[in-house]
């Protein structure tokens, strides 16, 4: 019989590990900092700028895709009611749609303190790496325009 829990876990102690393991030390070391700060300005910048091209121009291609699946959906509904294939009934509608908004309230209530925690750190991050952020931004706007 144990008289504890403690007995059953494994206690692992990072600092230890990372003197033991380099790659882990160079990653996350004291001295290993952000790997970009290890490239120049222009290199900083086309990276963000190329990263940010690719997730703009994929985040066109989807947002087209999803928009057309949406309004094709849409349409077809539309021509399946006007026919009389589909009939739908408004008063159960707007009633799980007022219970959707209710509970919708709750969650954003409850989520309030997590968004700010993640936009605070989004923002830190970015004014730490603002030459890559600024580059990804020009990219991802670039991205969308092509």
């Amino acid at each position: 019989d144990h008289d504890s829990d403690d007995d059953s876990y494994e206690v692992l102690d990072l600092t230890e590990y990372a003197r033991r393991h380099h790659w882990w030390n160079r990653l996350f070391g004291r001295n290993s900092g952000p790997i970009v700060e290890k490239y120049s300005v222009a290199t900083q910048i086309v990276m963000g700028g190329v990263t940010g091209w690719c997730a703009g121009f994929l985040f066109q291609k989807v947002g087209k895709l999803a928009a057309t699946a949406v309004g094709g959906g849409f349409l077809l509904l539309q021509i399946a009611s006007h026919n009389g294939y589909v009939q739908v009934d408004w008063k159960r509608v707007e009633k799980d749609v007022n219970k959707a908004k209710k509970q919708l309230k709750k969650r954003a209530n409850k989520a309030a303190p997590e968004i700010n925690t993640l936009i605070e750190e989004s923002t830190e991050f970015i004014k730490q790496n603002i030459v890559v952020s600024s580059g990804f931004v020009g990219g991802f706007l670039l991205g969308l325009a092509s």
